[in-house]
């Protein structure tokens, strides 16, 4: 791979950690190369991935603008971190190792930040891979309402793919990159805390890319997400310099990501037939701000838990051979 000091520095650099990445580096590394905007490096990161024998062997087919980077196993936010620090470009650009850009992203995203004057820019998405949600776009699943803030982030009325970011380089070292005690959510993190220093954000709900889902479970994988999301709200919330709003729509999301956490609980108590732990989650999931059908379910633990778990484990069974 060429010697980086020898070529000028390129306007993008792109950013890809690797961590059991070998089946679908080619794939992403060539939507890059693909691109109509030319004026770029690629980084690929391998944090210590269990694959690297066939991750380095998939990679040796690439030409000079391929750096490649290996370390132990820290995590994505170290890995986007070591990234960021080999990053010559003015603009650094996100891209997860099974994800892919549409040949325009790289050319769309600068024209949309130099229009819009802004220093950070993500774009909608098409959702693939073995998931009920493939064929959907990440803005129909996760919409963007108004304007990015630290408000309107905490309070999920907007949602940022970090595969779609293109942003000014400076202002994230300046707040100190990714936090690399966040296994999960790091991104989400880095992105309020460039809000609360007013850095400008732009979107555009074009497609310029595609972001695969890869299920490796029902509730438990999505029990672990949760709680995993809950440890950085409550990170978030032990700061000092939330305003009264950004304070209010932490503490919307903290419920609302509770009522799911208790939903999915309940979910895998009825399964496992104890009924009465069950029983206990669902009522603080409609707590929470449950609607009607937590409202009937908490009603159907009363008179029929077997029958509701039936119910439902069919439902479970129907979603599980679709997805075969």
């Amino acid at each position: 791979m060429a010697d980086q000091s020898l070529i000028t520095s390129p306007r993008v650099s792109v950013v890809i950690p690797a961590y059991n990445a070998a089946e679908f580096i080619n794939e992403t590394v060539d939507s890059v190369l693909a691109q109509t905007f030319s004026d770029f490096e690629v980084i690929v990161v391998n944090d210590g991935s269990p694959d690297t024998d066939d991750l380095e062997r998939a990679l040796e087919r690439y030409p000079e603008k391929l750096h490649y980077i290996k370390q132990a196993n820290q995590g994505a936010a170290a890995a986007r971190n070591t990234g960021i620090k080999a990053a010559r470009g003015e603009f650094v650009a996100f891209l997860d190792a099974d994800d892919t850009w549409l040949p325009k992203f790289l050319e769309k995203q600068l024209e949309l930040l130099q229009r819009t004057h802004a220093d950070f820019v993500y774009a909608d998405a098409l959702l693939t891979g073995d998931s009920p949600l493939a064929g959907r776009t990440f803005m129909q699943v996760q919409p963007s309402r108004g304007e990015v803030t630290a408000a309107s982030l905490l309070s999920v009325q907007v949602t940022v793919l970090t595969s779609t970011v293109l942003a000014r380089k400076e202002p994230i070292v300046a707040v100190g990159m990714f936090d690399v005690t966040l296994r999960r959510g790091h991104d989400f993190e880095l992105w309020l805390r460039l809000a609360k220093h007013n850095i400008r954000f732009a979107y555009q709900r074009e497609v310029l890319a595609h972001h695969r889902i890869l299920e490796t479970g029902l509730s438990g994988g999505t029990i672990s997400q949760l709680e995993r999301t809950l440890s950085v709200l409550d990170k978030i919330r032990a700061r000092d310099d939330l305003s009264e709003k950004e304070k209010a729509a932490l503490q919307l999301n903290l419920n609302r990501t509770r009522a799911e956490l208790a939903l999915e609980a309940g979910k895998d108590h009825l399964l496992s037939r104890d009924f009465e732990a069950a029983a206990g989650s669902f009522r603080q999931a409609r707590e929470l701000g449950g609607g009607w059908k937590l409202r009937l379910v908490c009603a159907g633990m009363q008179l029929a838990p077997d029958l509701l778990r039936r119910v439902y484990q069919a439902r479970v069974s129907r979603r599980q051979t679709a997805e075969v």
